[in-house]
């Protein structure tokens, strides 16, 4: 099985003083947490930890749709721990646990915790946003999972560890977030499984980021005088916001890789284009995000135009757009 336990030994189990036994009999139900969180890959490993508030118990770990149970006896303490080393497909699934004391008389089983296995054998699914880009805060946007088979049931990990699940609409789902809230800004990823093996899931998608846009941030000031150049020359684009505790992020109209921020020195951040060639043309804009909510983004500043003229060795100017 590659399910391992480690097992403490010692005196025999007693009820501890104070022990609360529910009217029904059953003493509270114990914690359960999985470690690590989330996607573990085949071959991995995770530990689930059980524990309660009292010493001296012992501890059972079952799985849903099994009748068997493992258990951990620790007359000293009140943790128990299952670790499951080198994870198989039949390692994902729902598990809880129970703890008893001396007498025999047991708790209510704890919440679930699931332990979810990732298939190497499938294609990682792609993940988008509609509407891309910045998002503003109190608006809508839909999260896409497409993966590469007919039917396949989709689960989006948001930014909290949390998991989210969606039916198949052919060969993606859709996750609609409305009313954003500041707390949902983050990364997101998908992964798809079949109905059949509800905890083997795929590769999960690279990681997309749902950028939210604060109104009442103020917008970062428009960065630099005109200036003129040729091309194969070096530019810099200064942009300016309210302090050191913010970064700075540029953006370009179009598609293109944007250059990488510096970090802020006073008021500002520079950005280099060096050398500057005819894609670099269009218009420029930044905004900054406060280094606490690396996720939520002020509003844009207002663009500037980098404009690269000729047909071989020109000019070039860089001049606020109208």
């Amino acid at each position: 099985m590659g399910l391992t336990l480690a097992v403490a030994t010692g005196l025999g189990l007693h009820p501890g003083p104070g022990l609360f036994v529910s009217p029904e009999g059953l003493h509270p139900k114990p914690f359960i947490s999985a470690n690590p969180r989330g996607v573990i890959p085949v071959g991995g490993t995770v530990t689930i930890w059980c524990w309660t508030q009292h010493r001296g118990m012992r501890f059972l770990l079952f799985k849903d749709g099994s009748g068997d149970s493992l258990n951990y006896t620790d007359p000293g303490g009140s943790t128990a721990q299952f670790p499951i080393t080198s994870a198989g497909r039949e390692h994902g699934g729902s598990y809880t646990c129970r703890y008893s004391d001396g007498s025999g008389i047991s708790s209510e089983p704890s919440d679930p915790v699931q332990v979810i296995v990732s298939e190497p054998s499938d294609p990682k699914p792609n993940i988008s946003l509609s509407p891309s880009g910045v998002v503003s805060l109190g608006a809508s946007v839909t999260i896409q999972c497409r993966g590469p088979h007919w039917g396949r049931w989709f689960v989006l990990k948001t930014q909290g560890g949390h998991f989210l699940h969606a039916d198949p609409d052919g060969f993606g789902a859709e996750f609609p977030l409305s009313s954003l809230r500041r707390e949902q800004g983050g990364s997101y990823s998908c992964s798809y499984h079949s109905r059949s093996e509800p905890f083997t899931v795929s590769y999960p998608s690279d990681p997309v980021e749902l950028v939210l846009r604060e109104g009442n941030l103020s917008p970062v000031r428009r960065s630099q005088p005109a200036q003129l150049t040729t091309p194969g020359a070096d530019v810099t684009i200064q942009c300016q916001g309210p302090g050191r505790d913010v970064r700075f992020f540029l953006h370009q109209a179009g598609d293109l890789p944007q250059p990488q921020p510096m970090e802020p020195a006073e008021d500002g951040a520079e950005f280099y284009i060096r050398p500057v060639g005819r894609q670099h043309g269009g218009n420029y804009s930044c905004s900054y995000r406060l280094r606490s909510e690396p996720f939520v983004s002020s509003q844009p500043s207002d663009p500037v135009e980098l404009v690269v003229a000729g047909e071989g060795p020109g000019s070039m100017s860089l001049l606020p757009a109208p």
